[in-house]
């Protein structure tokens, strides 16, 4: 174990009837405030209408940047930092999933930058100060609610990819389980998937003794496996939507990898493809991360056995490290297939027509990956797999 420093400044606000905590959190920051929202969805659940009326109250000058896309568009992006500049806004706040809160921390980043906020993205420049900004989640998945990372789409080069500062750690997110009911079963899945992922992104590393962060990651994983299916059964049932949301933010606000780094190459394999195909994100994992697992199970066999014992519960007796985890990961897969996930690209009737053009996005920057060094050959070997 590496040593680190934890630090996390977000104020995790959870539970029914939390909404009514904006009336006490915004006047800290200001009262012109820039609402960021998606599709409509939260217009349709009575959401918005509840956000407006608490912002009314306090005095809040409200302006709005609806329709931010579910692989956010820089486009979008600078549609919001140009109200900022203009009206002067002095804090943002994000009612939505991770993709709202993902184009909001790049809005308040660019707001206070005189160059274009893209340069972030392809760290050309590192943003060193941001407008404050929260959020009211709507979606269990990303986890973006409690980190600095975000991810944006150019959607005219066909380029997605993550970035993050410091500065934009949420001031606060509300987070209350009622505000998911609403999400469909595919959106629900998609969310499963990804904060799954999270956890298998943070597990699989080099890094020696471990033991106890490997231990929070495996009870999270049993724990999502254990709800999905009761409330994929039940979408409007509140203890098990709160269960999957707080699992979706411990996922990746930074607890579960304290002294170690994880390995976030199969983020950076979908992300090339939802720049091409704008396929969801959790879909895009449910199909590529068993495949990278496959491709890498013997750079580390003895993870993998690991987590298919205590995870996928795996009997270990007479079989090698490697037939045990590859056990596990057909056995994650069929546990994904199980709750309705994608299995291959096919699904999203992608074929092998654009190859390339995945695989020169996913190769822009050169190699990547920390467990192994994915090169060319690899990302190709595993798309491949993946159609």
């Amino acid at each position: 174990m590496r040593d680190f420093t934890f630090w996390n400044p977000t104020k995790l606000i959870f539970g029914k009837g939390q909404l009514e905590q904006l009336k006490k959190e915004i006047p800290q920051y200001g009262k012109k405030i820039l609402l960021v929202y998606g599709g409509g969805s939260i217009k349709r659940s009575g959401l918005y209408d509840q956000v407006k009326a608490l912002l009314a109250e306090i005095g809040a000058e409200v302006f709005e940047l609806p329709g931010v896309e579910p692989n956010p568009r820089i486009t979008t992006a600078r549609k919001g930092i140009e109200i900022c500049k203009k009206e002067g806004i002095e804090f943002l706040l994000a009612v939505g999933g991770g993709s709202v809160i993902d184009c909001t921390k790049l809005i308040a980043a660019g707001a206070k930058y005189e160059g274009d906020a893209w340069d972030f993205v392809i760290k050309k420049a590192f943003a060193t100060d941001a407008l404050p900004l929260g959020t009211v989640l709507t979606l269990a998945a990303t986890g973006s609610e409690m980190n600095a990372g975000s991810v944006i789409t150019n959607w005219e080069t066909s380029e997605k990819y993550g970035w993050g500062s410091a500065v934009n750690y949420p001031k606060f997110s509300i987070l209350d389980p009622v505000n998911t009911f609403t999400v469909p079963r595919d959106q629900t899945i998609y969310g499963i998937c990804d904060m799954m992922s999270h956890v298998f992104e943070h597990y699989f590393h080099l890094e020696e003794h471990t033991e106890y962060q490997d231990r929070m990651c495996e009870s999270l994983l049993l724990t999502v496996m254990e709800t999905a299916p009761k409330l994929l059964a039940d979408l409007e049932n509140y203890e098990h939507r709160a269960t999957i949301l707080y699992c979706g933010t411990m996922a990746l606000n930074g607890i579960l990898n304290m002294g170690y780094r994880g390995d976030w190459a199969s983020h950076d394999l979908e992300h090339a493809v939802s720049a091409v195909y704008d396929i969801p994100h959790g879909g895009g994992l449910a199909i590529l991360f068993p495949n990278w697992m496959k491709h890498n199970l013997a750079v580390k066999p003895e993870r993998f056995q690991q987590l298919a014992v205590r995870v996928f519960n795996v009997d270990p007796e007479g079989k090698t490290a490697e037939e045990a985890g590859l056990e596990g990961i057909q056995k994650l897969r069929e546990f994904w297939d199980s709750i309705g996930a994608p299995a291959r690209l096919a699904d999203y009737e992608i074929d092998d027509s654009k190859l390339d053009v995945m695989v020169d996005r996913a190769m822009l920057n050169g190699d990547f990956g920390t467990f192994k060094k994915l090169n060319r050959k690899d990302v190709e070997s595993i798309y491949r797999a993946s159609l």
